[in-house]
């Protein structure tokens, strides 16, 4: 398999908040005193963070599915239950996060240690003491935790590098990489010997910052549309801040050659705008007269582009290049880089899900829905207090009436969760 990733699904869960606790103080000389149930802790959150370490998906080949862990029951003595510990997730810096449902760009992590929240834990639930009010100071009921956030995401990895290397397979590019840079990209004299990005630093002469360098897998006709192995790449070229264009002197057609590669950056997006410079390599391969004739032919046609011959064999022009780069690099920093600014995402909290579907089977009806199969959860069903509340709440998320628009007769079983009730009289 390549070693290369750069988009994955993942599915991410956020920690389920901790039930609340139903409890009473029992002290020396109070054995039955007042509520003292304490609350559910927070469900662990998601985060994604950007990091340098890792130059690939491929991690998330190997695993899918990630989940926080949930937060604690509260306890008796009005002890809050234990918070779940948040999950932190690692993906390479460039990482571009969409949400598969909604297809909404979340973020763009651009930076080192740069961290967005994609799921957010649930909330714990409120124990019988946080539930007591003036009026009813002993409540024997609590509250189930929060369910947490369960999603899809879409990981697209774009290379962060200032330079990419283009060109039609076997232009030279692998080889130009290596001579610039301390990469070791795979390097034959066939077409698709680069399968994947390569990525290199080119040191500056004197102790300076240098720059990131990217080989982009040969593009050929049709790679905007799938054709080829190009049209997987070309993303890669978006945060680039300049192109080199390297292309086989020796092409009979080296005008068609450079054309083909132009017209495949500009159906991809707006990378045609981006700034090049074309490189005619292999000039050690011609005589100087013919090289020159070619230089001044795509000179020509190409005013608005440098053109000059390398030779990465002989090294002809590398010098002279590698003093362009820096001059382009250092001429280029300060422009403004657009920055990412992501809408609020909403679907990284907890919604309240109130919602429930109503089955029959034989003479049983069942209730299916996870708040009302939490809310049972906690509920002391030996306490006749306790159940009226339950009976309460169930009617305001509508399902007694729902119950009753089925068809349920009194005497007949109701399961909610794996729990069995006789639906009586006084639930309607």
């Amino acid at each position: 398999m390549n070693k290369f990733l750069d988009e994955v699904i993942i599915d991410i869960s956020s920690g389920d908040g901790g039930n609340g606790a139903l409890a009473w103080r029992r002290e020396k000389y109070e054995p039955m005193g007042g509520p003292a149930g304490g609350n559910g802790g927070r469900g662990g959150n998601v985060y994604l963070v950007a990091t340098r370490d890792m130059r690939t998906l491929l991690d998330f080949h190997y695993k899918t599915q990630f989940e926080a862990p949930h937060g604690q029951k509260g306890g008796s003595k009005n002890k809050t239950g234990r918070a779940g510990e948040d999950l932190i997730i690692r993906v390479p810096v460039g990482t571009v996060v969409t949400d598969v449902n909604s297809s909404k760009t979340i973020a763009d992590l651009t930076s080192e240690e740069q961290k967005v929240l994609v799921a957010q834990g649930g909330r714990g639930g409120r124990g019988n003491a946080t539930m007591a009010t003036p009026t009813h100071r002993a409540p024997h009921h609590c509250e189930p935790g929060e369910a947490g956030v369960k999603r899809t995401l879409r990981l697209v990895l774009k290379l962060i590098a200032d330079i990419g290397l283009v060109g039609l397979p076997n232009a030279g590019k692998s080889s130009l990489l290596k001579r610039l840079t301390a990469a070791k990209p795979k390097i034959a004299d066939y077409p698709f010997t680069t399968l994947s990005p390569n990525l290199g630093v080119v040191p500056a002469p004197y102790g300076g910052d240098g720059f990131v360098i990217a080989d982009i897998p040969g593009l050929i006709e049709g790679a905007a549309q799938g054709l080829g192995l190009g049209h997987k790449f070309l993303k890669h070229i978006e945060r680039n801040r300049l192109l080199v264009h390297l292309v086989d002197i020796s092409q009979e057609d080296i005008l068609a050659s450079i054309n083909i590669v132009n017209k495949e950056l500009a159906a991809w997006g707006d990378l045609k705008s981006l700034p090049q410079i074309i490189l005619l390599s292999k000039v050690d391969l011609m005589l100087e007269e013919e090289a020159d004739e070619k230089i001044a032919l795509v000179r020509k046609a190409f005013p608005n582009s440098t053109v000059f011959g390398i030779s990465c064999m002989t090294g002809v022009g590398m010098e002279d290049l590698k003093k362009l780069l820096f001059s382009e690099m250092e001429n280029r920093k300060a422009e403004p880089q657009e920055d990412f600014i992501p809408e609020e995402d909403e679907d990284a909290l907890p919604k309240p899900d109130s919602s429930f579907v109503i089955t029959r089977a034989q003479n049983a009806f069942y209730v299916d829905g996870e708040r009302q199969a939490r809310l049972v959860a906690v509920t002391h069903l030996k306490d006749p207090e306790s159940v009226q509340y339950l009976y309460t709440v169930l009617r305001k998320m509508g399902v007694i009436d729902a119950l009753i628009q089925a068809g349920v007769e009194p005497g007949d079983d109701v399961i909610i969760g794996s729990v069995p009730f006789t639906f009586g009289e006084d639930w309607s």
